[in-house]
């Protein structure tokens, strides 16, 4: 905005600077042929005075003047015998020609050539065209300088929006700068207080609901676990053993709809994590369950270029944990599960491919819904909410994530994150 106003103000000085010179300067031509023509004629006035007295000394002061005058200016000067007419001022594209007699003794001739008068005329021009490019120069200048001291409260509240934006919730502008930014200015901040405010509210309700909400149904389950344990009626034990698993299912419910309430409040900035680390870590963990169904990993792609992406604290973890988890639940025993990465260009991405029974067009279409399962998934354990989960933490690192059809007749999810910048040594 800056170059655009400057350019502009320059643009408009220009503008002034041709409505006031070039009025000025296009007659310029024409009062130099005038004042050409008048100096050229005096000049000869004086040599046909001297000519017309004719006498010795007269003679040699002509001679003189001419020697003189042929030497200081382009013209040239003759002296004619004889000439029956008067005195006589003559334009051609060559040379100007101005005679004048010197009564019966002849007359005097100059000749001015035109080439001399338009070298005057481009010194003029130039001197004027420096003078305007030198008015226009420091104009941009001053300019600029105007420009900037204007735009500068307008760069302040960008790089305030900038803060805001990377979730830095205590970023403020000053109130600087014309009474229209200083307004803006006010609306910022105070919006930007409202919206700390209402953060902070989130999250002490996010903080309250995990204790509140998760402390009622663990004691309810250990309630039912007592039940189950003293119930000597096969009929009770099977009542409490499906209400203990709806608590479970509710508190994994629960642990859901946090995990997606702290992601959607989050607000601090991404961070650089070794994908190949956080893989490695979370295998380690689900493996022990993939080793009692004989279920096994397979880790293909660029795991030696050990990508570093941008993402939150924690946000790799969950997204991994909720992917593997699908995978499992939905693979048969004995299958592979296939992790790969792509490292390369502006993205790094994680594929998961399963080989279970996979998804319909339509059922890709709602995986992201909170709460929906698959067909064939409703009496499974599981809240409906996991790929939702994993699609609001890659979408708050930056990243996305894609649901295709892997080759062995599964799933594939494929999950893509910002590459973290490589640090310069030294």
């Amino acid at each position: 905005m800056i170059r655009r106003l400057t350019i502009s103000y320059a643009v408009l000085v220009a503008g002034a600077l041709l409505a006031f010179k070039l009025p000025l300067s296009v007659p310029v031509g024409a009062h130099l042929r005038e004042d050409t023509e008048a100096t050229v004629q005096r000049d000869a006035t004086t040599m046909a005075l001297l000519l017309a007295h004719g006498d010795e000394t007269s003679l040699d002061t002509l001679a003189d003047a001419i020697r003189a005058y042929e030497l200081q200016t382009p013209g040239s000067v003759e002296v004619l015998p004889s000439w029956s007419r008067g005195a006589a001022a003559d334009w051609s594209d060559a040379a100007l020609v101005v005679t004048v007699p010197a009564h019966s003794n002849g007359a005097v001739q100059i000749s001015y050539p035109t080439s001399a008068l338009d070298e005057q005329v481009w010194e003029v021009w130039g001197l004027r065209a420096l003078l305007a490019v030198g008015i226009l120069t420091v104009a941009a200048g001053l300019g600029a300088v105007a420009v900037r001291r204007l735009t500068r409260p307008l760069a302040e509240l960008y790089a305030m929006a900038s803060r805001l934006s990377d979730g830095d919730l205590t970023a403020r502008c000053a109130v600087t700068g014309p009474s229209e930014t200083q307004t803006l200015a006010r609306a910022l901040n105070s919006g930007a207080e409202r919206l700390e405010t209402l953060i902070a509210a989130q999250r002490v309700f996010v903080a309250d609901a995990s204790h509140q909400l998760r402390t009622p149904l663990t004691a309810l389950r250990l309630s039912l676990d007592n039940i189950a344990d003293g119930a000597g009626d096969v009929t009770i034990r099977e009542d409490v053993e499906r209400a203990t698993r709806e608590v479970v299912r509710m508190s994994g419910l629960v642990n859901g709809l946090l995990v997606l309430a702290r992601a959607e409040a989050r607000t601090g900035g991404a961070e650089p994590v070794h994908l190949a680390d956080a893989v490695e870590q979370r295998l380690a963990l689900w493996r022990l369950e993939a080793d009692e169904r004989g279920i096994r990993f397979r880790q293909t792609g660029a795991w030696d270029a050990e990508p570093v992406i941008l993402a939150g604290f924690g946000q790799v973890e969950q997204i991994l944990d909720n992917v593997l988890s699908n995978a499992l639940a939905v693979s048969p025993d004995g299958a592979t599960i296939t992790v790969d990465v792509q490292a390369g260009g502006d993205r790094v991405v994680l594929e998961v491919r399963d080989e279970g029974p996979g998804m319909t067009a339509a059922e890709k279409a709602r995986a992201f819904d909170r709460f929906w399962r698959g067909p064939g998934h409703t009496g499974q354990a599981g809240s409906g909410l996991g790929l939702a989960i994993v699609r609001q933490l890659a979408a708050d690192a930056g990243g996305d994530v894609v649901l295709d059809d892997a080759p062995a007749g599964g799933l594939t999810v494929r999950i893509s994150w910002r590459p973290a910048p490589a640090r310069s040594g030294g």
